[in-house]
């Protein structure tokens, strides 16, 4: 039986802070407990977090240099985009290892329905930005072969696949040129390996075009409405109405700057902004297709929130506004493991 009150979630960036932080022995700095950020094992255990997709990401070149106090080039940047994602794949794995059977790396929706049921932290390799795959996807079956199973083809800045959703706030998502022909290759080549496609970065262009191109649900990992807080990022009613089409999925995103209606990122925002979109998503969506991505580690959250250790009081906002405890399931993890199971047929 899956204990009440554990969820999964579709996004995170605990393998960028701990490869950031704590490269030396990321293991024991999450079993442990870290002081900084909103993700480690004890914290997860207290909010109830019970698996995820965990990004593995290449920061960008000025993020990589202010992050470790140093001057990186354009071009080391990219020779080490490959070696960067390597070492978070590293620590993922290393996690798995370490943890003395409390964590397992999954590959299959069972496998993940297999963590809830005992109570182990389910790890699902998820890439944000694939900088560094090369145009022939030569590496692409390496990194499945490693576990790799959900790909979010970009993030803000153009790369040979194509151009992300960037922009300030308010501002629509129609923010570049679409895909590259090596950008609809990758398309094709996730949906033979029934690879997860995640939309979240995609701006209007690369989003209808995968659209077109994919034969699979479309899931965007950890994204809003653009009709409540106009960020280029979030989702707008027409791309909604695609993924609603497709039986697809979208988690929300806790950002507050992709929960405000002004677009700030004020942490003191109300855990009831999470509330209107996760509602707002459900009224377009249906209740089998909405669910959590945090983006913890990435973004700023609600103050009433802090970090996972606060998740069960989103639950107690869920139920203040009429969300019953069958709907909270499905938002918690239940609707994560259809569409899984949809896109990865097992």
């Amino acid at each position: 039986m899956i204990t009440a009150g554990k969820f999964f979630d579709g996004h995170n960036d605990l393998l960028l802070r701990l490869w950031v932080n704590h490269a030396d022995n990321p293991a024991q700095a999450f079993f442990a407990g870290r002081e900084q950020g909103h993700l480690d094992f004890p914290r997860m255990r207290q909010g109830g977090f019970a698996g995820g997709l965990f990004a593995v990401f290449v920061p960008p070149v000025t993020w990589l240099a202010g992050e470790r106090g140093q001057e990186v080039s354009l071009v080391q940047a990219q020779h080490d985009a490959l070696a960067i994602a390597g070492a978070q794949i590293a620590i993922l794995r290393q996690l798995a290892e370490a943890s003395a059977g409390r964590a397992r790396l999954c590959v299959t929706a069972a496998d993940i329905e297999q963590c809830l049921q005992q109570d182990v932290l389910a790890l699902v390799m998820h890439i944000e930005g694939a900088e560094m795959l090369d145009e022939e996807l030569t590496l692409l079956d390496r990194f499945y072969q490693l576990g790799l199973r959900s790909i979010g083809p970009f993030w803000n800045l153009p790369n040979r696949f194509g151009v992300g959703v960037n922009g300030g706030f308010p501002g629509s998502p129609d923010t570049g040129e679409g895909m590259t022909a090596a950008g609809k290759a990758l398309i094709r080549a996730c949906n033979q390996r029934r690879l997860l496609i995640d939309l979240s970065h995609m701006n209007e262009k690369t989003f209808w075009q995968t659209a077109e191109l994919s034969d699979a649900p479309l899931v965007a990992t950890h994204s809003n409405a653009h009709a409540l807080c106009a960020q280029p990022r979030n989702l707008t009613n027409a791309q909604l109405e695609a993924i609603a089409a497709s039986d697809g999925f979208v988690g929300v995103n806790f950002g507050n700057a992709f929960l405000r209606t002004d677009g700030a990122r004020n942490a003191e925002t109300s855990l009831n902004e999470i509330v209107k979109h996760l509602c707002f998503l459900l009224d377009k969506l249906g209740e089998d297709r909405v669910g959590f991505g945090s983006d913890f580690d990435g973004i700023s959250v609600p103050e009433p929130l802090g970090d996972v250790s606060g998740m069960p009081r989103l639950f107690e906002a869920l139920a203040a506004a009429g969300i019953d405890a069958q709907l909270q399931e499905k938002l918690a993890w239940r609707n994560w493991l259809r569409v899984l199971k949809r896109t990865w047929g097992q």
